[in-house]
């Protein structure tokens, strides 16, 4: 099969479009014919090296840990599918991933796509929004009439946290650039704060929850606009769990699980119109390099997928 591998950490450039082994499904595995792979930071921070401490990977590596694809076959003990399904998922990110023609993922992380999405949107969905929703929901405990403050809320991450909070019947307030304050005004966010014109520490107060995507000095500025007993989660960094307690607030690092259930919950939520995914540009497996260019900029309004199946 064709593939998209790593031999090596560094730039774009150790990215290699190269045929590769087709996988075999293990016990409890389906093999996928992959339709579609989403880009996220994840990827190009593994290929640059900065996950080694944690994920000690065997190279060559295959990137990519979102799909939508079709069940090929169904190995030992795999339960719930059946060939030909229509499946998404976010894979063990300790496995290969989606960057390829076929990936052998563990049945119990895949969920039937939505029926309303084609494969290149479902491909999307999955790491981005669980990761919303683990992060507002299992680690915030967002409720509705709280207020919530979702950083870089036009990114991958940020357009789903914006729709599932509005969803949940939470105030949301969003940071993003001038160009997408519409976009997510749209999303649902009663209040779009432009970063480049606002610090956000002087227009927002006494939130209940702060969604930080970004890091460094946006994340220690954040802690400012909680109120006591509020709530921070980071998806980017760790932070001081000593500063959090002085400031009377509890905060908390997330690295996104794999969840069926819950990917079967958006699937409901994105086929009854709640929840819908922006697909700003959509690459072939071939130009992994340059999509991971366009990620690494940070600029990208929603998601970038590769579409392997056409």
């Amino acid at each position: 099969m064709k593939a998209v591998r790593i031999h090596g950490y560094g730039g774009p450039e150790v990215l290699a479009y190269e045929d590769a082994p087709k996988p075999e499904p293990g016990r409890g595995d389906l093999l996928v014919r992959v339709h579609a792979a989403g880009v996220n930071p994840v990827d190009w921070k593994i290929r640059e090296g900065h996950l080694r401490p944690l994920l000690r990977y065997r190279l060559p590596l295959t990137l990519g840990w979102d799909v939508s694809g079709v069940v090929e076959a169904v190995g030992p003990d795999a339960h719930g599918f059946a060939i030909g399904d229509e499946i998404y998922a976010r894979p063990d990110i300790s496995r290969d991933g989606a960057y390829a023609e076929y990936l052998a993922l563990r049945a119990v992380e895949a969920s039937p796509k939505p029926k309303t999405l084609d494969h290149v949107h479902a491909a999307a969905v999955p790491l981005a929004a669980l990761t919303a929703w683990q992060a507002l929901f299992d680690v915030a405990k967002l409720a509705a009439g709280q207020r919530v403050l979702i950083h870089a809320a036009a990114g991958g991450v940020g357009h789903f946290a914006v729709q599932l909070a509005r969803w949940k019947g939470a105030s949301v307030i969003g940071t993003c650039s001038g160009r997408n304050a519409e976009f997510v005004r749209a999303l649902g966010a009663e209040e779009v704060i432009d970063y480049a014109a606002t610090r956000f520490e002087d227009a927002v107060r006494d939130v209940d929850v702060v969604f930080d995507t970004m890091g460094g000095d946006v994340q220690r500025r954040s802690f400012r606009v909680l109120r006591r007993g509020g709530v921070l989660v980071s998806i980017v960094e760790p932070f001081s769990r000593l500063k959090a307690a002085l400031r009377g607030v509890r905060a908390q690092f997330l690295f996104v699980q794999p969840h069926a259930g819950q990917l079967a919950e958006l699937a409901r939520l994105i086929d009854g119109g709640a929840v819908k995914p922006a697909v700003e540009a959509v690459l072939p497996l071939a130009e992994a390099s340059r999509a991971h260019e366009l990620s690494r900029a940070g600029r990208t309004r929603g998601k970038l997928v590769l579409q392997v199946l056409a």
